[in-house]
This record gives C-alpha cells, sequence and structure tokens, in this order.
C-alpha cells in the first residue's frame, strides 16, 4: 500500500539514501545530495531533508574505505572481528607474538587496501599512492581502536582515520616494553598504609605462608599463560581465517573477470551478427521492392496485350463475318442464269 503523498518506487529510508551517498564516488556526492534532499522535501518529510542535506562529502580516501566496507560485506565482518581480537591479545602476549600477529595484520591490512583501490578503479576512479596510504592507514586504525572500528563499521566516513601511535607495530617490540607491561597482572592498589607509616614492622612471614604464596604466584602465572595462549590462538585463527577468506575471494573475483571478458566476447559477436542480419535484411528489403516494381510492370503489360489481342480478335471476327457475306452477295450475282419463258 501506498502511503498518501508519497512517491511509488522511491527509497524514503534516511538511512538507506545515507548509504547510498556514502558509497557514492565523490565527484557525484553533492549532486546526489542534492536530488535526494529535494525528494524527501517533496514527499513532505523535512526532517529526512535536512538530515540528508548536513551529510558532508568524504574524501576520496574515506570513500574507498566505505566502499569497501559497503562491496565487501563478509570480508569486513571478519576483519572487525580480527581487530577485536588483536586488541585483546595485544595486552597479553609477548615479544614473539607480537610480532607474529603483526606480520599477519600488515598482510590483510595490505590485500583489503588492494580490493578498496580496485573497488575504486572499477567505479572510475583510480587511487593515488598517497591515497591508499590514507586506505591504509584507516585500516589499521579500525584494528587499533574500537571507536575506529565502530565508525568504519557505520560506512560513512568523511575523512581518512589515523591509527593510534602507541599501538604495538611488533618490530621493536621487546619483553621490557609494553606488550610485557601490559601482560604483568594488574594488583589494585592496598587500602592499608604504606611500611613507612606503621607505627610497628610486621612479623616476618613462616616458611609455610612462603611456600604457599610461591604456589599461588606459579598458578597465578600458569593461568595467565594459558589465557594467553588461548587469546594468542584464536587471534591467529581469525587471521588465518580471513587470509583465506581474502584468497578465495581474489580467486572468485578472477574467475568473475574471466566471465565478464567471455561475456563481452559473446555480447559483441551477437552484435556482429546483428549488423549481419540488418544488412541482410535491407538488401532482401531492397530486391522485394524491386520484385514488386517489376511485378507491377509486368502486370501492366499483360493487362495491355490482353486488351490488344482482344481488340485483334473482335476485328478479325468482324472481317470473317464480312468475307462470309461478300461470298454470299457473290454467288448470288454469279449464279446460273434463268431459262427462256
Amino acid at each position: 500500500m501506498v502511503r498518501k503523498g508519497v512517491r511509488p518506487g522511491r527509497t524514503h529510508d534516511v538511512e538507506e539514501v545515507l548509504d547510498e551517498l556514502y558509497a557514492t564516488p565523490p565527484s557525484g556526492f553533492v549532486p546526489l545530495r542534492e536530488q535526494r534532499a529535494a525528494e524527501a522535501r517533496t514527499d513532505g518529510r523535512p526532517q529526512d531533508a535536512r538530515r540528508i542535506h548536513a551529510a558532508r562529502r568524504p574524501t576520496l580516501a574515506a570513500w574507498a574505505a566505505n566502499l569497501l566496507l559497503h562491496r565487501r560485506r563478509q570480508e569486513s565482518r571478519r576483519f572487525l572481528e580480527l581487530g577485536r581480537a588483536l586488541r585483546e591479545a595485544y595486552g597479553n602476549l609477548d615479544a614473539e607474538g607480537i610480532k607474529e600477529l603483526s606480520a599477519q595484520r600488515r598482510s590483510i591490512v595490505s590485500a583489503l587496501s588492494r580490493q578498496a583501490a580496485e573497488l575504486a578503479d572499477e567505479a572510475g576512479h583510480r587511487l593515488s599512492d598517497a591515497t591508499r596510504q590514507d586506505v591504509e592507514a584507516t585500516l589499521r586504525a579500525v584494528l587499533a581502536d574500537q571507536d575506529a572500528a565502530d565508525r568504519w563499521a557505520a560506512g560513512r566516513l568523511e575523512s581518512a582515520l589515523t591509527p593510534p601511535a602507541d599501538f604495538p607495530s611488533g618490530a621493536g617490540a621487546t619483553s621490557g616494553g609494553r606488550a610485557g607491561a601490559a601482560a604483568a597482572p594488574q594488583h589494585p592498589k592496598s587500602s592499608r598504609p604504606s611500611r613507612s607509616s606503621q607505627p610497628t614492622q610486621p612479623s616476618q612471614p613462616s616458611r609455610s605462608q612462603s611456600s604457599r604464596a610461591r604456589s599461588r604466584a606459579k598458578d597465578e602465572l600458569a593461568e595467565r599463560r594459558r589465557l594467553r595462549q588461548e587469546q594468542e590462538d584464536e587471534a591467529r585463527r581469525a587471521a588465518e581465517a580471513a587470509g583465506r577468506r581474502l584468497g578465495d575471494l581474489r580467486a572468485a573475483h578472477a574467475d568473475a573477470e574471466q566471465e565478464l571478458r567471455r561475456a563481452r566476447d559473446h555480447h559483441d559477436q551477437a552484435l556482429r551478427q546483428q549488423a549481419d542480419a540488418e544488412q541482410r535484411l535491407h538488401r532482401a528489403e531492397q530486391d522485394l521492392h524491386a520484385s514488386e516494381e517489376d511485378l507491377r510492370r509486368t502486370e501492366q503489360e499483360r493487362r495491355t496485350a490482353d486488351e490488344r489481342c482482344r481488340a485483334v480478335t473482335d476485328a478479325m471476327t468482324r472481317a470473317e463475318r464480312e468475307a462470309r457475306d461478300a461470298d454470299r452477295r457473290l454467288r448470288r450475282l454469279t449464279g446460273p442464269p434463268s431459262g427462256p419463258g
């Protein structure tokens, strides 16, 4: 049922309109925005019109990142999941683990940025090296920062994102760096006054107390290592799955391009066949027209000959009748003379 005062066949969800705008190349953003805002005003939706008109044109890098999210939704979802896993893992991994995951992170960011460049190129906008670097920076920011991930997931970036400077790169991580500090247990501050403020010194712990404390410390260390290993394995599996998915998509993209080339070849062949058929039809129409002209001319000649034949037949019939009449008159005139009376 069509709502009163609303034109049928038009998108009225303002969220869909905004998604459409931010997936549109920057060169066409403003004209489309004004068109959609005018349509909303015409349809009696002034609030939607104001919201659409308030949308700001994205930079080329931001548009490419938005386009990647809209056109590669499954890969983007996996990338966001990988970011969550990496952010959790970085707080507990050692230097070697950070280095390994960082290498995987760089590979996946590079692969996705290439996909964004390919999508932009298909839309008629080749990305410069500087713009591709901005796209890669945006993707690194998505992996490193939850706020950046949320902004990209909305699909309406207006400008490129910048990754935080303190996110580990893995190249220079050491056991004494940020990763090691993050992996250290965080004990709450004691509410008891410091030793210097105590009026008396506490008694020395007994041997059994020291043994129990060392046992608890070893158990806590083992638990932290187990959790760290689980998080590392989960992050590694997510990275491997994303890598496999990207490989599958590249293969599917190559197959699609091959199918497109075959379809274009078939289309070109069909166009040539159509042109040949049209030429043959044109020649046949010309032959038919000439044949029709010959038929009309011969029909006229036949009618003329038929009339001439009838006229000659009539004249011959009259001549034969006249000849018979003349012969009878002749016989009457030349007949035997009559005898004496």
